[in-house]
């Protein structure tokens, strides 16, 4: 499969969806920054600079300074693919941030979601 259109898509033009999905469900924009900082590495303001620079997906998780070890630890379906089952590594990175974002709408805790339990 070509996931290269994926890759190539700015992540401040998904970041809004993040959000409005967390919302929807009574989540916050905080949360969702928490996730992203916990899967990435990134502090706040590095997170900051990477929307305005309009980074792409693929250049984000490339230069994430430090991916989270737990992250293997997410499991379960997106899209109907199981995340541990994903061969592109940067796919799966995706699709672990969209499980995250997932469990954070479905009411999870914090700490259940960044594996703190």
């Amino acid at each position: 499969m070509d996931n290269s259109r994926v890759y190539k898509m700015t992540f401040a033009s998904v970041y809004p969806h993040y959000v409005a999905k967390a919302e929807k469900k009574g989540r916050t924009k905080k949360e969702v920054d928490e996730i992203i900082r916990w899967l990435t590495g990134y502090s706040q303001k590095q997170f900051e600079t990477q929307l305005e620079k309009k980074t792409d997906f693929e250049t984000f998780f490339t230069k994430a300074p430090k991916l989270n070890p737990l992250r293997s630890l997410i499991k379960g379906v997106v899209c109907g693919v199981r995340v541990e089952d994903i061969k592109e590594p940067l796919m799966q990175e995706i699709r672990y941030l969209d499980k995250l974002i997932d469990g954070l709408a479905k009411g999870k805790k914090m700490e259940k979601i960044l594996r703190k339990e």
